[in-house]
């Protein structure tokens, strides 16, 4: 049975990530790399596969099954989902949840045209997350839901604070306040703002000459990152980041509380993360194995992780998957 080809466009932190999942998936194999860099420049860990230019992507539509979009969502996807999802089918893991809606309108629109599957926002928030919301919020309808990120990096949130203009490097954690989540687990169901729940903290390597006041003020009024939040920024030296921030791990929970009748209940799904990107890249190749799927049973247009059903991630079939964990 031949493989399912999957193409990489961006090789970060993600896209090697991506990479590292293919590698390890049996029903998988890295056709190319894209990059925006001299591709001579670019030593992946997967020498079987082209590392190729991303004017070149075009070219190789028939090679690739799907494409994986390892690209940051505050300027870059919302330009290049759309445009890629014209010639593939393609993969993301757009994050910034108030702009989802018309994020999926664009990549759906271009999906439909020309037949292809785009599966959006796929990664743990949103992404896992999102379906342990829906899950729990079909079993406990008269509930609340509680969602904590950290203490962690945030991959896109430290992408955004790397677009200002004057910063070289950056980092950003968030924090959840420990008696924001002990109220939740209570049973009380309390109601948290995000500026209640978690903290921000930010950490710049600013160009020479940077305006640092400015850079503080874009950061802490950046609205979907860090507007609605308790925003720290600190200047550091590229020798300090290396030192002190050079890993990613990341990690949270997502917790409803509700009650049926008399009775409260709490359901509660957590994650902890050595790697950040690592384990985005992975949750990112199971979906692409569920677009090549949608794909070839025609299924086109634009889906989100709610869309796609839980037997299309997996390598194994469906009859081994209801024997061994139904």
């Amino acid at each position: 049975m031949s493989k399912i080809r999957i193409g990489i466009v961006g090789y970060g932190n993600i896209g090697r990530g991506v990479e590292q999942a293919v590698m390890a998936a049996p029903d998988m194999e890295l056709a190319a790399v894209f990059t925006r860099h001299d591709p001579a420049t670019i030593h992946i860990r997967d020498t079987s596969a082209a590392v190729l230019h991303v004017d070149q992507a075009a070219d190789r539509r028939g090679d690739i099954d799907v494409m994986t979009l390892c690209m940051g969502s505050a300027t870059e996807l919302p330009v290049h989902g759309p445009l890629y999802a014209k010639s593939f089918n393609i993969v993301d893991s757009f994050d910034t949840h108030a702009k989802i809606p018309e994020y999926m309108a664009a990549v759906d629109a271009a999906a439909k045209e020309n037949n292809t599957t785009a599966i959006i926002s796929s990664g743990w928030d949103p992404g896992l997350f999102s379906i342990m919301r829906a899950l729990s919020r079909a079993a406990l309808p008269d509930g609340d839901d509680y969602t904590f990120y950290g203490r962690g990096v945030s991959q896109g949130h430290s992408d955004a604070i790397r677009k200002l203009d004057g910063v070289k490097n950056a980092v950003q954690y968030t924090v959840p306040i420990d008696s924001a989540v002990a109220a939740a687990r209570s049973g009380a169901r309390p109601q948290l703002t995000a500026r209640q729940r978690m903290t921000r903290e930010c950490f710049v390597v600013a160009k020479e000459g940077a305006d640092r006041a400015r850079i503080e003020r874009e950061i802490k009024s950046m609205p979907h990152y860090f507007a609605d939040y308790d925003t720290t920024v600190t200047f550091i030296t590229e020798d300090e980041m290396a030192a002190n921030h050079s890993t990613m791990p990341h990690g949270g929970l997502v917790l409803r509380s509700g009650n049926t009748g008399e009775n409260r209940h709490i359901i509660e799904y957590s994650l902890a993360l050595d790697s950040n990107p690592q384990f985005t890249g992975s949750v990112m190749v199971a979906y692409a194995r569920a677009a090549y799927r949608m794909s070839r049973e025609g299924n086109h247009g634009a889906k989100t992780v709610l869309d796609v059903p839980a037997v299309y991630l997996s390598e194994k079939d469906r009859a081994t998957l209801i024997r061994e964990i139904l």
